[in-house]
């Protein structure tokens, strides 16, 4: 076997070097994927669970979310809201779902000593207004619902939890783009780029070709994750909500002050538990004569100066989210916001949410979502084969990039490239965290190393079936 020690550049040779940006992105995306790949597997995983939630739903509180019969004429709601409060004596009624077809009414009871805004929920057959349920929910959602997406997005460890799913979201547009640009740089032909190399020889060349060829057709959904996942992030979420209210793109707000008559009974003359349910068909009807057609939620009014708040509750196209406040004594709507005229981040940071969720298309969003998450699993498996397979004999693991890459770099590259990353690192801080930790670890790496061997850079081996 031979010992010939590994060739060498020296400082001559290094300054004849083609300048590019390529050494710094194959460095950046080996230490991410080896690092930041662990957070993003787990991500895809917990995504992936949670896509099915709406199947799991119906499997698990068919009997409360539905109905077997979605025949006939539904029950006037003051009957509804009157049998679920007979069920469900304790608490105030605060918001009211009205079912439709084969869905049933839902009550939220606002309920002393429930932490962490949750709510009890009761389930009413529209039809006949017998109660089918109760459920301890947030912001309606089933307590199966709420568990998977807290396991999503913190991993049900609060707080301390939703760094890891941040720092998913921050370094994924990072990771797919530059996975992106250096197969590229390698097949310089978008033809070439959309397929793996199917003729090449078993070994890292063939795993690298199905790694990166399906990261290609991944791009525009991982990059779409990655942006919508950091609008509710706990730090670059804050700094995307400081944003829309600079730019005054918030989505608006509905006024639902009134003046209330002197003496008079206005819907909720002393807080929610006192309003007449008699009120509420009249309102739907209200809500109905203005265009609002769609699945209604009802905020109660909380006092005599307040009006009912009836919004549009369809997240799937068309979307449905038009709100009117209505004036339950007198019947007239006091104020009116509708989707269509919301600012346009507003109107994108909605739809953005909604697919994300996969509420948009309907099941074709959950399949969207899905075939993401194994995509992104994938891929990630690929990544670590391939480190595997590149790892010198004897050894565990695969030989990084060579050190220095950013001395490769052109000038004016260095120069555009570091406030542009600085401000990246200010607004997406779990960008700027794990970064400024590689090269803080990459400068140490490197001045232990220097103290071993001579001041001749050794190049490191050349990616195999190259």
């Amino acid at each position: 076997m031979s010992t010939a020690a590994p060739p060498t550049v020296r400082p001559a040779q290094r300054s004849r070097e083609t300048r590019s940006f390529g050494p710094l992105l194959l460095r950046l995306h080996f230490y991410a994927g080896i690092f930041v790949a662990p957070f993003l597997f787990v991500a895809a995983l917990t995504g992936l669970a949670y896509t099915l939630t709406p199947q799991l739903n119906q499997l698990v509180y068919g009997n409360e979310l539905t109905v077997a019969a979605a025949d006939g004429t539904p029950r006037p709601l003051a009957e509804q809201i009157t049998a679920a409060r007979a069920a469900h004596p304790d608490g105030t009624i605060a918001t009211i779902r009205p079912g439709t077809g084969d869905a049933t009414t839902q009550l939220d009871f606002d309920v002393p000593g429930l932490a962490n805004d949750r709510q009890h929920t009761v389930y009413v057959d529209p039809y006949t207004a017998e109660v089918k349920g109760r459920l301890t929910t947030w912001f309606s959602y089933t307590p199966l619902q709420t568990w998977f997406d807290d396991f999503h997005r913190n991993l049900q460890l609060g707080d301390l939890g939703r760094h890891y799913s941040e720092l998913a979201a921050s370094w994924l547009a990072i990771i797919a783009l530059g996975g992106l640009a250096l197969w590229w740089r390698r097949q310089r032909s978008a033809r070439r780029m959309l397929g793996p190399e199917l003729k090449a020889r078993k070994g890292v060349r063939r795993t690298r070709s199905f790694h990166a060829a399906t990261g290609v057709w991944l791009t525009v959904g991982l990059l779409f994750l990655s942006a919508t996942g950091l609008t509710w992030s706990r730090y670059a979420g804050e700094n995307f909500s400081a944003a829309l209210d600079a730019l005054d793109s918030r989505t608006p707000t509905l006024s639902t002050g009134v003046t209330a008559p002197a003496g008079g009974h206005h819907g909720g003359a002393s807080g929610t538990a006192a309003f007449d349910p008699a009120t509420v068909d009249s309102v739907i009807g209200v809500a109905r004569a203005n265009g609002l057609d769609g699945p209604l939620e009802l905020t109660v009014p909380a006092d005599a100066a307040t009006a009912w708040s009836v919004a549009q509750n369809d997240d799937t196209l068309p979307v449905r989210k038009d709100r009117i406040a209505v004036d339950s004594a007198s019947g007239t709507v006091v104020d009116r916001s509708d989707f269509a005229d919301y600012p346009l981040l507003a109107q994108a940071t909605s739809l953005g949410v909604s697919a994300h969720m996969g509420q948009l298309f309907g099941p074709a969003n959950q399949i969207l979502l899905a075939l993401l998450a194994l995509g992104l699993l994938t891929v990630i498996v690929w990544g670590y084969r391939m480190w595997w397979q590149r790892r010198p004999t004897r050894s565990l693991a695969g030989a990084p990039p060579r050190r220095g890459a950013w001395l490769r770099m052109p000038a004016w590259g260095i120069v555009a490239g570091v406030p542009l990353v600085f401000g990246l690192a200010w607004v997406v801080p779990l960008f700027g965290i794990p970064l400024a930790a590689f090269l803080l670890v990459d400068v140490l790496v490197g001045a232990w190393r220097g103290r071993r061997v001579p001041p001749e850079i050794p190049v490191s081996p050349a990616p195999a079936g190259r």
